[in-house]
């Protein structure tokens, strides 16, 4: 979970300046960013299915008053970032045609608006959910989560999905949940998910070692 809070903060946190950055009418630059956008915005969009799934209404089965509270909160949030996040798809399919500056500025602005929304989500997830997450939630119900939710994750993009989560992850965090990924796709996760993100990372900052902005300050 940390992984995947710490990819979010740094991807969407870094956005609004990629955008900005885009020169006027530079369509295949606009395009790689775009895309980009699209890809983190699909890893967000299954990971908060997943909990809404998954891990919400167990949470009102077992935890209780306290975890009624909490969950209220985690349903308002998501559907606030759902909010921001229909701007920004919308914004984002008008600017990757016109690459204008304007409307660059607006697609910036309404990723500004998500990341403060979803910075303060995961703090508050992080403190007071994921304790009666640990506490509630067994682990063949938090595997069968994660299955889920990639099951529908095109094969080409697991590697590089995982090497985003992974780029900030402490080593020992990494290693844990790379042994336990089916056998049949351990190694090549393994092997290929830091080459992945690093070609990606390349065409999106121009640099393999984007800066580190993801861990929770």
């Amino acid at each position: 979970m940390y992984m995947a809070h710490s990819m979010f903060r740094r991807e969407i946190g870094l956005a609004p300046a990629l955008v900005r950055g885009v020169a006027s009418g530079d369509t295949e630059r606009a395009r790689t960013v775009a895309d980009h956008l699209d890809l983190v915005d699909t890893v967000l969009r299954h990971h908060h299915q997943g909990e809404d799934v998954h891990l919400w209404p167990r949470l009102l089965t077992r935890g209780g008053p306290e975890a009624a509270a909490v969950v209220r909160v985690m349903e308002d949030q998501h559907e606030a970032i759902e909010r921001a996040n229909d701007e920004v798809r919308d914004r984002a399919a008008t600017w990757r045609v016109t690459v204008d500056p304007a409307d660059g500025a607006a697609l910036g602005d309404a990723l500004g608006r998500l990341s403060d929304l979803l910075a303060d989500h995961l703090a508050i997830e992080e403190d007071q959910a994921l304790p009666l997450i640990e506490k509630h939630i067994t682990a063949a119900e938090w595997g069968r989560m994660v299955a889920e939710g990639g099951a529908d994750v095109a094969p080409e993009h697991m590697a590089l999905i995982f090497g985003m989560m992974a780029y900030e992850g402490d080593p020992d965090t990494v290693r844990d949940v790379v042994a336990g990924m089916p056998p049949e796709i351990r190694p090549a996760v393994a092997d290929l998910a830091g080459q992945a993100f690093a070609q990606h990372a390349v065409g999106v900052y121009g640099t393999a070692t984007p800066p580190r902005t993801g861990v929770r300050r």
